[in-house]
């Protein structure tokens, strides 16, 4: 009986012992199934942030791929521009080129045509018009050879035209028309000032302009003339013009100062005793 009491308890401490097995058991269970959840949950999250962080890093990557490549876009657009703006800048240039020598190659015939035309206003003797087209014509694109021809061409007629306005001047002088003498020396000398006739005309000019009773024009033009040296041949002449206009507007100093220099120049002139006489008169009366 006694036997059976402790098979019972042993049966007994063996069912506790079960249980209390069991039990512990079934914690470790659930702590395990905690565990595994906890850890199923990290490893989701970390699953999510390891898809976030590659979906970040692609989108990264597309963006610097994109990036480059508009850049590299770019820096072709950039130079293919800049070629092409240099064509067109070149193509620009060259058109302007050829439209300017075009220009002046129809600028050269015109002249060319216009250069006979004037060509031949010399040959027909139309002095007149030749002189006064020479203004517009020298500004024409002339060869250094048309330019030099015509220039000769003008001046011959420059020449010729003031010679004969000269000799109108004296034909007038001898007719004593003094103002249409006066104006056809003035004409003379417009047309050539330093030409061969051109001391004459100014003398003739002085002397006709003291007919008219302009004695201070007369002196503007006499004293120059006075006082160059280009023709000895006219200087006695010019002085004794001179002298004698200075005397009738009564500047009697500078009329004694231009017949000593007549004496003192020209001592064998025909006008020296005439120079003495004047100059010995004012002398006494002023």
């Amino acid at each position: 009986m006694r036997e059976a009491d402790d098979e019972l308890q042993e049966i007994k401490r063996e069912i506790i012992e079960s249980r209390g097995l069991v039990i512990k058991t079934n914690n470790l269970t659930n702590a395990l199934s905690a565990d595994i959840k906890s850890i199923a949950k990290r490893q989701q999250a970390y699953e999510r942030r390891l898809g976030w962080n590659s979906a970040t890093a692609y989108a990264v990557f597309v963006v610097v791929v994109f990036a480059a490549f508009k850049f590299l876009v770019d820096a072709r657009v950039d130079a293919i521009e800049a070629t092409s703006k240099h064509l067109r800048d070149d193509t620009a240039r060259l058109k302007q080129s050829l439209d300017e020598a075009r220009q002046r190659e129809a600028e050269r015939q015109a002249a060319e045509l216009e250069a006979a035309k004037f060509y031949d206003l010399a040959k027909q003797g139309k002095r007149s018009d030749l002189i006064k087209g020479w203004e517009s014509m020298r500004a024409k694109p002339l060869t250094k050879a048309e330019g030099l021809f015509l220039v000769d061409a003008v001046e011959r007629a420059k020449n010729e035209q003031a010679e004969l306005l000269y000799l109108q001047g004296l034909e007038s002088v001898r007719l004593q028309r003094w103002q249409e003498a006066a104006t056809a020396f003035e004409e003379s000398l417009r047309y050539e000032d330093s030409g061969p006739v051109a001391p004459q005309a100014k003398l003739q000019l002085g002397s006709a302009y003291r007919k008219l009773h302009k004695q201070k024009d007369a002196i503007a033009v006499l004293g120059p003339l006075a006082d160059s040296t280009v023709d000895k041949d006219v200087l006695d002449d010019a002085l004794e013009q001179l002298a004698w206009c200075q005397t009738e507007i009564e500047a009697f100093n500078d009329a004694k100062n231009t017949w000593r220099v007549l004496l003192r120049k020209f001592p064998d002139s025909h006008y020296a005793p005439e120079a003495k006489a004047a100059l010995q008169t004012l002398t006494l009366t002023h």
